[in-house]
Parts: C-alpha cells; sequence; structure tokens
C-alpha cells in the first residue's frame, strides 16, 4: 500500500524526494501519515479535496480485498 501511496503522490508534487509515507498499523485500521513540502500539499489535496479523495477511494477498494480498513492522514 505504501508503494501505492508513493507512487501517486510523487508524479503529483514538484518534490517527490520530500514525500515521508508512515505507516501505523493497528488491529482492523491502518493509518498512513503523508508527510511532504509545505508547498506541495495543495498539489496533493486538490480543489476541494477531488485529489485526496480519490487516492483514499483507491486505497479503501485495495484494503476492502484484505479484510481491512485504511485511513490516509496528510501532515504538513
Amino acid at each position: 500500500m505504501i508503494e501505492l501511496i508513493e507512487f501517486v503522490v510523487k508524479a503529483l508534487v514538484d518534490d517527490p524526494a520530500s514525500i515521508v509515507i508512515k505507516e501505523v498499523v493497528g488491529e482492523k485500521i491502518t493509518i498512513y501519515e503523508l508527510r511532504a513540502a509545505k508547498s506541495d500539499i495543495g498539489k496533493i489535496i486538490g480543489k476541494k479535496g477531488r485529489t485526496a479523495s480519490a487516492i483514499r477511494t483507491i486505497m479503501n477498494a485495495v484494503s476492502a480485498r484484505q479484510g481491512k480498513r485504511a485511513v490516509l492522514e496528510i501532515i504538513e
């Protein structure tokens, strides 16, 4: 899942080296903390949050097949 998020996000930003994804695993939920450069946060979130929502939709589809739940937190 980290590779999937990384692939999508690095294609959107100007500084792909600043992308850091941390995985916090719980019993039924896995939280992915995405950190990026301050100037790239807007590109990841998109207009009215549509890009972030699309990334979360893809994550939910993948995690549902595994019988788990995934959450994406975008941190500055």
